[in-house]
């Protein structure tokens, strides 16, 4: 098994070909994911070491010869568990993205995944192969690779009738309190408070979210915040102005919780998305 990096490093950056399309590459020692999720399609192929994760109430392992997907807005965690290291590359295919990658790859729109792990290791080959030179091959190999990675991934695993897991809660009071939190997430909220405007008690509000979703209230609310602060760093503000309006008490607070849940610190991904085609990935070492 290839040897992974001696300290953390990650690098994110927008693709030459598709502008929509994020990529990210991640060697990691040390790091875990706390329960988050993204706006994006998440597809992610081990190249070496491994890690578990927990989504849809179970734990399981990545590792090479596995690919992960998560739907958007999948709540999902890991570690590294007992391995010594990660290494892994990603793709993050948001609304646009799809669109783009839709028309590129022929695929048909409002396709997700029942399952997290897909156990198909010439599959993970396509993706790493995809990943590693998009940008930098002929535009008919790219085209090639496209449908060798994305082409047979939603072909073969894909199911039809997506659905955003929040919107498809039979919940009254659950969606209610979404509803609220992604409302008011610039705010400061009491468990208390929000728990009496749904009609529960705190504990109840709790357990609601846990079972349902696989996250407590603070960190979902945390999540919204996290969203937010994205969306403004793509439409051009800098991570300082991103933190304050979407609620974090300062810059420091929003660099921590982003680099947790997302793997790269605030400036890496504003410097991706304000970022020409020409531009190296921003890349940190931690």
């Amino acid at each position: 098994m290839e040897k992974v990096t001696a300290e953390n490093r990650t690098r994110y950056w927008r693709s030459r070909r598709l502008p929509r399309l994020r990529l990210m590459q991640a060697e990691l020692i040390d790091h875990s994911y706390p329960p988050h999720s993204h706006e994006a399609f998440v597809i992610a192929a081990t190249e070496a070491g491994g890690s578990t994760f927990y989504s849809r109430g179970s734990h399981q392992t990545a590792r090479p010869g596995r690919l992960l997907v998560f739907n958007p807005l999948e709540p999902h965690a890991g570690h590294l568990n007992h391995s010594t290291g990660w290494r892994y590359r990603a793709f993050y295919l948001g609304e646009d993205a799809l669109t783009d990658l839709c028309a590129e790859a022929s695929l048909e729109r409002g396709v997700g995944f029942c399952d997290n792990a897909i156990d198909d290791p010439a599959l993970v080959v396509a993706f790493l192969a995809l990943h590693r030179r998009l940008d930098r091959c002929d535009p008919l190999l790219a085209d090639e690779l496209l449908q060798q990675s994305f082409g047979a991934l939603f072909l073969t695993h894909g199911r039809p009738g997506r659905t955003d897991p929040e919107e498809a809660l039979d919940d009254r009071r659950l969606r209610l309190a979404l509803e609220l939190m992604q409302a008011r997430f610039g705010e400061p909220l009491l468990l208390k408070s929000l728990a009496q405007e749904v009609g529960l008690t705190p504990f109840q509000l709790i357990r609601r979210f846990k079972r349902r979703l696989g996250m407590t209230p603070y960190a979902r609310l945390l999540q919204f915040r996290l969203e937010a602060a994205a969306r403004l760093m793509r439409r051009g503000a800098v991570p300082s102005q991103a933190a304050l309006e979407a609620g974090f008490y300062d810059q420091s607070a929003l660099n921590k919780h982003f680099k947790r849940a997302f793997g790269v610190t605030p400036g890496q991904f504003a410097r991706a998305e304000r970022s020409n085609s020409h531009q190296d990935p921003a890349g940190v070492a931690s």
